[in-house]
């Protein structure tokens, strides 16, 4: 059961990321972040009827250079607090440099360390050819490396965060279907999210904010069941960041709560005062 546990954070991180990820206006020029933005939030994990504050999430953006050109480096930690490392220690990690235009991505990392679990993702990501490298390596197993065809508009897990800020969603109606690919250990995804509407949202520390709603399709094979047994609810604002992620899993349920946030490119008018 420990084991079960030790995974809980990282798929929460993964929750955050899989259910925004949106396929539309994939050119679209980036108007909601900027670098020095810093996002945190709690990681709960609900077996019965407790609900544990388990860990944390952080979500950085900075200013960077990749192969002399202007980038963002991005990243996405999430780990479980030092008292409940006994039980499941987590320490997971997201990388990725894109360019500052389209937020195509150049290169991204994954590091995974989850109680006895390790893993290792690396994909380069080919402009000219539309391929992908990746270099992948699981626990003990050797290291797998292959070339998987980079077709447009898809993205890997973390770019995809910040590609979603940037979507008008006024476009789309409530229970549409919106269309995703991603890149996901090695393999192109082509799954959907259903835009619910809007709707009002209080996090556990009272704050009440104006947000979009979306449940989105999950694979089945994963721990999660196949279906639509996640929720995320985004600012209705210009920064469209993630407020509460709540999801499903084979036991118990997993939530993402939104802390706090500094150096954002736009103010939070989403928050009712």
């Amino acid at each position: 059961m420990n084991n079960y546990l030790s995974r809980r954070l990282s798929v929460l991180l993964l929750a955050i990321i899989v259910s925004i990820g949106l396929k539309a206006q994939c050119n679209d020029y980036n108007f909601s972040f900027q670098g020095g933005e810093v996002v945190n939030y709690h990681a709960y994990y609900n077996w019965g009827f407790i609900w544990l504050n388990a860990g944390k999430v952080d979500f950085m953006v900075d200013d960077a250079k990749y192969n002399n050109k202007p980038a963002y480096h991005i990243k996405a930690h999430g780990a479980t607090y030092n008292n409940y490392d006994f039980l499941f220690k987590v320490r997971d990690t997201f990388e990725v440099y894109t360019d500052t235009a389209y937020l195509e991505p150049f290169e991204y990392k994954r590091v995974t360390n989850e109680g006895s679990y390790h893993a290792n993702y690396k994909y380069l990501f080919n402009r000219q050819n539309r391929t992908i490298s990746a270099d992948i390596q699981k626990e003990e197993n050797p290291l797998e490396s292959k070339i998987i065809p980079w077709k447009e508009c898809s993205f890997d897990l973390l770019t995809m965060v910040y590609k979603a800020r940037n979507i008008d969603y006024s476009r789309y109606q409530t229970n549409e279907k919106i269309p995703i690919s991603m890149v996901v250990d090695g393999e192109v995804h082509d799954i959907y999210i259903r835009y619910l509407g809007k709707e009002q949202i209080k996090t556990r520390n009272g704050r009440k904010f104006n947000c979009l709603k979306f449940s989105p399709l999950l694979v089945e094979g994963t721990i999660f069941k196949s279906g639509e047994d996640m929720t995320v609810w985004v600012t209705d604002d210009l920064n469209r960041i993630p407020i509460i992620v709540e999801a499903k899993i084979l036991i118990g349920s997993v939530k993402a709560v939104f802390v706090d946030a500094d150096g954002l490119r736009n103010p939070i008018t989403a928050e009712i005062k």
